[in-house]
């Protein structure tokens, strides 16, 4: 029977990682994620997560050999809750590691981090396309809630600007100096410097 693994990346798992985020931007579906990342930007990357209490960056092994990896991220449900939820994104195992029961090995480890840290909820973050994995992760009892996407904050200001709508691109240019004035303003309060955090922009706005 095969060994499976499921255990919190090491530094010295970047090469194999920087080969699974290859493989997830090349597998044939349409992609937006970022380029894959140099070993030694992922090296930097994975020490990072180790300390982080809040997320979890983690492998599944089949005999000794990394072929999956998952993202999990500690959050509050929504903004108006108390309630937290574990989050796994960038879900991905090798297609010559598929049938062995590592996908689900890495959302048991996301079940069993969630009831420690006591969220009542998992979310699995997926693309809308990838029937297989869609239908995998509806088998474990987890339905559709929404629909991610994601793009270059260039390419979204750029398709707002050619929407023509000055009053936006108003809102939008002083939005902008507002955030660069605030960070200006950061000032030294009892030798400390100090600065209040950005606060994101209305979605409905």
């Amino acid at each position: 029977m095969a060994a499976i693994e499921v255990r919190d990346a090491r530094v010295g798992d970047a090469g194999a990682l920087v080969a699974l985020w290859r493989e997830l931007t090349t597998a044939g579906l349409p992609s937006r994620l970022p380029a894959p990342p140099s070993t030694a930007a992922a090296e930097v990357a994975v020490s990072k997560h180790l300390d982080d209490p809040l997320g979890r960056l983690v492998v599944v092994e089949l005999d000794g050999d990394i072929h999956g990896m998952a993202y999990l991220r500690r959050t509050a449900v929504s903004p108006l809750h108390d309630d937290t939820t574990v989050t796994v994104e960038y879900l991905h195992v090798s297609d010559s590691a598929r049938r062995h029961g590592l996908g689900k090995a890495l959302i048991a480890e996301a079940v069993t981090w969630a009831e420690h840290e006591s969220c009542a909820h998992l979310a699995v973050v997926a693309p809308a396309i990838a029937r297989e994995a869609n239908r995998f992760l509806a088998r474990l009892g987890l339905g559709q809630a929404g629909v991610l996407r994601f793009a270059n904050t260039h390419t979204v200001r750029r398709r707002l600007a050619a929407e023509h709508a000055p009053n936006l691109l108003a809102l939008l240019s002083s939005r902008r100096s507002a955030f660069a004035r605030r960070a200006q303003l950061g000032g030294a309060v009892g030798g400390a410097v100090v600065s209040s955090p950005a606060e994101p922009e209305s979605a409905g706005k």
